[in-house]
């Protein structure tokens, strides 16, 4: 299949695509990954991003677009998942055009949710062990007994205001996209509450229907 998967920074987005990657075979791709994929790798592109990334900055569409061609012409045109792309309606009318040119148009668009209340709560709880980096979660992933109080810290991107100002440009973002991808079909809206599992069989049964709908069969790996 060939799908491309929205989610607020704290709706899981990313653990069920590596769900969907592990069990359906996809290849996953994650257009921030590979902007820190060719910094790392100090390539042309990456010398470009660089500098935006430094300074906290939106990497400009134009150098997405094209790490987003370059993955996309070497991969399965059956068997992907676009995560975190695109993200604006120009991005979106290049990447039906590409895809179409391709003979390889998206088959679904699903996008998870979680109420802003309930992000905010779950990823203020988020606290940085000061000597290690190490990230624990005071309800999922506490930090061991020897670890005291003193010894963690909330970092800023974590406090509630700062979560509430990227939902806001998530939002922003966004619903002008949901509302493309409506209007061709191909938007399923998964309700994000719930334990891993539970979503993850929200995302499967839409995925058996539209499979099904074609007179197809769809099987997870082992």
């Amino acid at each position: 299949m060939r799908l491309a998967l929205f989610g607020a920074p704290g709706v899981g987005k990313g653990t069920q695509a590596k769900l969907l990657v592990q069990r359906l075979g996809l290849t996953h791709i994650s257009t921030g990954d590979l902007i820190r994929a060719a910094i790392r790798q100090d390539t042309s592109v990456g010398k470009q991003a660089r500098s935006y990334v430094r300074g906290g900055q939106l990497v400009p569409g134009p150098i997405v677009r094209k790490l987003a061609e370059d993955t996309l012409a070497g991969v399965d045109n059956d068997y992907f998942i676009l995560d975190g792309y695109p993200r604006t309606i120009e991005q979106a009318e290049w990447l039906t055009e590409y895809l179409d040119q391709h003979d390889a148009p998206l088959e679904a668009v699903l996008s998870v949710e979680v109420s802003d209340e309930r992000i905010v709560s779950r990823l203020s709880k988020r606290r940085m062990n000061k000597e290690t980096g190490e990230i624990y979660h005071l309800d999922f992933h506490p930090p061991p007994p020897h670890i005291k109080p003193e010894m963690l810290r909330q970092r800023k991107d974590d406090r509630p205001e700062a979560i509430q100002k990227r939902l806001d440009v998530y939002h922003n973002q966004t619903k002008p996209l949901e509302a493309y991808f409506e209007g061709k079909g191909l938007l399923h809206v998964i309700d994000g509450v719930g334990s891993i599992e539970v979503v993850y069989a929200r995302i499967v049964s839409v995925l058996v229907a539209k499979v099904e709908a074609f007179g197809g069969r769809m099987v997870e790996q082992n």
